[in-house]
């Protein structure tokens, strides 16, 4: 055994000299399950401060930087590096983060990961100098195993290389040459800051040798009771798995065996209490490992029993139309950028709740688990987005091709995340797609070509693939072509008439928005939903007459289109643009950075357009 521990030795210390790298890829299923305490399972959270360096001119990788950062200074972790940090709120480019931790002593046997909530947008993982892995994409968790890498007796140095350029091949798209009004800076083809850093929790975790690797519920409907399916997958020698359902006075239970490393079962429940924004009730879900009588894993999901669906009008939650009241809205706030913040993650819901919403999206990337739970519990419709913003279809083969991995390979990420959530009940694979990188139109159509078509038509069979259960969906923009909306079980379109065109003219504005959504009904006969809408409102600015940029204006805005959309037995949704203001890059059509959509304020104070919505959208039916 001793010599063994030698050679382990020997070949780290190999390693860590000649600079040689084996970084993996994580697999999915490694950060599928949120890491959880029990009996059976450990978890430390690594919050806190983490010592930082920029690196320039890319060389730390060759001066070895993770073996101890030299010249570092301070920075909170969960968080965004550009706010917090005087000179550097435009950089875009490479940093480096350590951290020191020790593993308890109590861990001894286990197997040991540490998880990413997310990495903005290119991560390198290190443990004691030796390499660990790699991931891209930065909205979505990823977790390694460093069981081999960890000393038991001593601190252990944590490093990341952090990699935030942005570039036409990755979602969301960026660093594209400056041109027209869009142009700005730092050069994201997106309309939101291009944050980077560690910016959700990092955590390690323990899992036991014999262990539950993932667990899929999928729920439907016989009549009034409900049928819980449930999917476990493990891993090690156990033989059977059990799960139990606890909930509305029931306690249900049965057992399942395995057959190479899955269990499939299945539990009937009477008289099914039913997830839904007016009682999203849980169920308590207990999936545990076993071998005869003994217990060798255990984890606990919460999970709502509902069905999702549609037809030529309507989306039908439980089998009942519901029509979608609520935003799109930004994880972003002053100082912590998109870095987590659970004070402000439950006043967003609170304001939410108080003005009337049942539901938004998450435009345009996956948000922090923490929001998912919340809408679970709090009754909440979410339309769940990759961060395939700024897709356009008019250079190489070579770069579509790179742009099209990157989608599927968040398609994956995030199913595999999600799939879970009552809330979450439509995927959107794209926001405001365009045929050309300069090619915004705001009147007249765009025409799709076999290439976007068969680009679109392959993230719609991927998500179908994962996840069957769910709708699914792309974001259309203004002149965007109607092709690419068609795939989509429903229709889900952002407009501006009265804004970016028809500037000025609300009335104006309403007739068109009108007439299109009658257009597209007759062409495709599906459910729709106006995913943004909306106009700049600086706050405090007023005038006795509606004028753009004031509050007056956005109330009057917002009310034309929801009028226009309750004419319409079809429109299935209204989502303003935006929940609250947001920062964005610099550029002419962004006065001072920001985006002032928002009908609260980038501190969450409400606009006049708040409370105009909050009268609507609580009014009691029928008044």
């Amino acid at each position: 055994m001793k010599k063994l521990w030698l050679i382990c030795i020997l070949c780290f210390t190999a390693q860590i000299q000649t600079g040689a790298q084996d970084f993996k890829i994580p697999h999915n299923k490694n950060a599928a399950l949120y890491p959880q305490q029990n009996q059976f399972r450990n978890v430390l959270d690594l919050s806190g401060i983490w010592r930082f360096q920029k690196d320039d001119d890319d060389k730390g990788e060759t001066e070895q930087w993770y073996t101890g950062l030299k010249s570092s200074e301070q920075i909170a972790v969960p968080g965004s590096w550009n706010e917090q940090i005087e000179g550097i709120r435009d950089y875009m480019g490479i940093v480096w983060y350590e951290q020191n931790v020790f593993v308890p002593q109590g861990w001894s046997g286990q197997r040991v990961f540490i998880r990413f909530g997310s990495v903005q947008y290119a991560a390198k993982v290190w443990v004691n100098g030796i390499a660990v892995g790699m991931h891209e994409g930065g909205s979505l968790p990823f977790a390694m195993e460093i069981t081999p890498m960890i000393s038991r007796n001593s601190k252990n140095r944590i490093s990341v290389r952090v990699e935030n350029i942005l570039k036409p091949t990755r979602i969301p798209v960026g660093g594209l040459p400056p041109g027209g009004m869009f142009s700005n800076n730092p050069p994201s083809s997106f309309d939101f800051f291009p944050y980077g850093g560690i910016q959700r929790p990092v955590w390690l975790y323990t899992i036991p040798k014999n262990a539950i690797k993932d667990i899929t519920v999928q729920t439907t409907l016989n009549t009034a009771d409900g049928v819980v399916t449930v999917k476990v997958e493990k891993e090690g020698t156990a033989k059977q798995a059990k799960i139990t359902l606890e909930g509305n006075k029931e306690k249900l239970e049965t057992k399942g065996s395995f057959t190479n490393n899955v269990a499939m079962m299945e539990i009937k429940v009477p008289a099914a209490r039913l997830w839904s924004p007016d009682d999203p009730f849980l169920y308590h879900l207990t999936v545990t490992l076993i071998n005869g009588k003994d217990t060798q894993d255990e984890y606990e999901l919460p999970i709502g029993i509902r069905t999702i669906a549609v037809n030529e009008n309507q989306i039908l939650l439980n089998g009942k139309p519901i029509i979608l009241k609520g935003f799109g809205k930004h994880e972003d706030f002053p100082v912590l950028g998109k870095g987590t913040s659970y004070p402000v993650i439950v006043k967003d819901f609170s304001l939410l709740k108080w003005i009337g919403a049942n539901s938004f999206r998450t435009s345009h990337y996956p948000y922090d688990e923490a929001f998912m739970e919340m809408a679970d519990r709090e009754g909440i419709l979410v339309i769940d987005e990759i961060p395939a913003v700024g897709l356009y279809f008019d250079d190489n083969r070579e770069q579509i091709s790179e742009r099209e991995a990157a989608c599927i390979r968040d398609i994956k990420e995030l199913v595999n995340r999600d799939k879970n959530h009552p809330s979450v009940i439509m995927w959107s694979l794209a926001n405001e797609p365009i045929a050309s990188n300069r090619n915004f139109r705001l009147a007249g159509k765009a025409t799709a070509d076999s290439i976007s078509l068969n680009f679109f038509r392959q993230l719609f069979k991927t998500v179908k693939e994962e996840d069957n259960s769910r709708l699914a969906c792309i974001v259309g923009v203004q002149g965007g072509p109607d092709e690419w909306l068609g795939l989509s079980d429903v229709i889900c379109i952002n407009r501006y008439y009265g804004w970016y065109a028809q500037t000025g003219k609300v009335n104006e504005g309403a007739n068109l928005l009108s007439k299109e959504l009658d257009e597209l009904h007759g062409k495709f006969r599906k459910p729709i939903i106006v995913t943004e809408f909306g106009s700049d409102a600086y706050p405090g600015m007023h005038a006795d007459q509606p004028e753009m940029f004031t509050e007056e204006y956005q109330t009057e805005l917002i009310k034309a289109y929801l009028d226009v959309a309750d004419t319409k037995k079809f429109v299935a949704g209204m989502h303003v643009w935006a929940f609250a203001d947001f920062k964005t890059a610099q550029g002419v059509i962004r006065f001072g950075g920001m985006n002032w959509k928002g009908v609260f304020t980038r501190d969450r104070k409400p606009k006049m357009a708040a409370h105009f919505l909050k009268s609507r959208w609580t009014k009691a039916p029928g008044k």
